[in-house]
């Protein structure tokens, strides 16, 4: 099911996560920015929850590729 994910470069992971898990990087970057309003209970608005979601995705996806390749036995 997710042989997608193991065939996918990490490399590929890690720049995602970077670019658009961080963009807009100034002020500050946009899914801090959606974690602080979560923490505060104040994440109401539709958009502010599609944006958690968009900038949050690729950060799960790093996660989920670094845990099936730490979790892999050695050969």
């Amino acid at each position: 099911m997710l042989t997608w994910i193991d065939r996918t470069p990490i490399a590929l992971f890690v720049v995602i996560a970077l670019t658009l898990g961080l963009a807009p990087f100034l002020p500050e970057p946009h899914l801090w920015e959606k974690l602080k309003l979560l923490a505060a209970g104040d994440l109401r608005q539709p958009i502010d929850i599609f944006d958690l979601l968009l900038h949050g995705l690729p950060w799960l996806l790093l996660s989920a590729k670094l845990r099936r390749l730490l979790g892999r036995p050695r050969a």
